[in-house]
């Protein structure tokens, strides 16, 4: 009877430990996964809150008293576990002290590590506000050793980086030589020049040309419940908030990494959005979402008026897509596609630089970017089915505009013959 009560006594102080370090690596996780935006919030937050920024202010000091703890824990966890295991083989065996010295061996990898840590990345904010004040302590009792700990990690990194220093900025030309020198293969080349001219074409593409317009997505007026989505994510991807008492969306929410939503009140959980006029080109707002954090933009005209939405996403498959179709994002459909000689069936909201990109040739010049607008432009008012109209060189003919802003068009490039007939 002894022997049990001894032994659950280590058990005790095994599980104990293995709270402990599951408490060190849940902080980690949770602490090191919040974004820079709950940041910026946290600061102005809770006690809690304020604690967690206030811990992050310096990252390199939090994470030298995580890992001291965590190795000091797991060190006292390994010698207790020695201990019984010892105890358990001169009772039950070699057999029986081999399983015990596996159980626990399991048992801290999955409560000490997996499992904590994957709790924090799934509420980082929530366990960081709940975890920072006694974590804070727990930093503060390390501090005397902290010189040390610095010392140690200092010297650690000269021995395995020696003279590590940053790279300057590459140019264009950088890119392109390092393209040209990567390897034999003829095909990827070619992929990865286009993705160069694409990340380059970024600074001479407007926003308009590449926003879902207005049409293609839908806004919620708040409060917003989880009912109003009717279990689907909107083709956007995000959940876009109107004012209260306008339809101009002010905030967004993306659903594809929300692990946890309310019911009630999801516009408590959105994020501002970011507004450009419709001549910004996408470079600028890539630079300005990435500079203030945000994930959509909102296309305004000259009138302060929403005319559409920009993602995050959109601006990354414009850059990386091989050929980004508009189209194919938006309607799920090719932007292009060949019928004759001669002949082709576009969609209305191809943008006439893809499409001289496609045909490689020039086009006239215009004030609208996309197909749609030129016929709009050529006719002087809504086109309807049947419509014909010509410009330049191009004959294009209306073969469905019944679904609004979703316009299919059959383009004739005629010769100059055809022309004088």
């Amino acid at each position: 009877m002894d022997f049990f009560f001894e032994l659950l006594f280590w058990l005790i102080a095994m599980a104990t430990l293995m709270a402990c370090s599951g408490f060190f690596s849940a902080s980690e996780a949770a602490l090191f996964y919040l974004q820079p935006r709950d940041r910026r919030e946290m600061r102005q937050g809770t006690s809690g809150e304020k604690a967690a920024a206030n811990l992050l202010s310096n990252p390199d000091r939090l994470l030298s008293a995580i890992l001291f703890w965590n190795l000091l824990i797991n060190i006292s966890y390994f010698s207790l576990s020695s201990i019984a295991a010892i105890k358990i083989e001169k009772a039950y065996g070699q057999s029986g002290a081999v399983l015990f010295a596996g159980a626990s061996l399991f048992s801290i990898i999955f409560f000490s590590e997996m499992l904590p840590k994957s709790v924090g990345v799934l509420k980082p904010r929530w366990l960081a506000k709940q975890f920072s004040v006694a974590l804070s302590w727990a930093v503060r009792m390390v501090d005397p050793l902290m010189p040390l700990l610095q010392s140690i990690n200092t010297i650690s990194r000269r021995l395995i980086w020696p003279e590590f220093s940053a790279e300057p900025f590459l140019e264009i030309s950088d890119l392109e030589r390092a393209i040209e020198h990567s390897g034999n293969d003829a095909a990827l080349i070619k992929q990865e020049q286009q993705v160069l001219q694409n990340i380059v074409s970024l600074s001479t593409i407007r926003v308009e040309e590449w926003m879902r317009p207005r049409t293609q997505f839908v806004s919620f007026r708040p409060p917003v419940q989880i009912e109003h989505l009717r279990g689907e994510v909107p083709a956007s991807g995000y959940l876009l908030i109107t004012e209260p008492d306008s339809i101009e969306i002010a905030r967004a929410i993306r659903l594809d990494n929300q692990f946890d939503l309310d019911n009630d009140h999801l516009e408590r959980m959105a994020l501002p959005v970011l507004y450009l006029p419709w001549c910004a080109t996408v470079a600028d707002a890539m630079e300005k979402m990435s500079h203030r954090d945000r994930e959509v933009t909102v296309v305004v005209n000259e009138f302060g008026d929403t005319i559409g939405i920009l993602t995050i996403e959109d601006i990354l498959e414009t850059a990386f897509a091989y050929q980004p179709s508009r189209s194919s994002r938006l309607l799920n459909m090719p932007s292009m596609e060949k019928t004759g000689d001669s002949i082709w069936r576009v969609s209305g909201i191809m943008s006439l630089r893809q499409l001289a990109r496609q045909l490689e040739m020039e086009v006239p010049d215009t004030f609208s970017v996309t197909v749609g607008g030129v016929i709009q432009e050529s006719l002087q008012r809504l086109a309807e089915t049947g419509d014909v109209c010509q410009w330049g060189p191009f004959e294009f003919t209306v073969l469905d505009a019944s679904q609004r802003g979703n316009m299919l068009v059959q383009m004739e490039i005629r010769s100059q013959e055809q022309d004088d007939k």
